[in-house]
């Protein structure tokens, strides 16, 4: 009897919420990054400039990266990543906001009797 292989890779999601309470520097931070990456080529970059001026959640998305959620993690390479920002109305006295919601039913066992 053989068993079954188990897939090396691991889909790990994340769900942040952030309160930007200085969205001037939050631009600013933007800005420099998109300076400082050569790789950005003369046109894209005048565009992620208008972008990050003009709205704060991709202001973020040019400063979060996940590869430096993982890059420290011991037997771990980044095999694939993807991510988004959107301003959002965010209430954590709602119970819409209960980030534990997914993992009980994720947790529940089915009894069959």
């Amino acid at each position: 009897m053989s068993t079954p292989e188990t897939s090396r890779f691991v889909r790990l999601r994340v769900e942040l919420v952030v309160e930007v309470d200085d969205e001037g520097a939050l631009t600013k931070a933007a800005l420099g990054r998109i300076a400082e990456d050569p790789e950005i080529p003369g046109d894209e970059r005048a565009h992620a400039e208008s972008t990050v001026t003009e709205d704060t959640a991709e202001a973020l998305a040019y400063l979060v990266d996940p590869f430096d959620l993982v890059s420290d993690v011991a037997g771990v390479e980044l095999a694939q990543a993807s991510w988004s920002t959107e301003q959002i109305d965010y209430d954590p006295d709602s119970p819409d906001w209960d980030l534990d919601e997914d993992d009980e039913a994720g947790d529940e066992e089915e009894v069959v009797g």
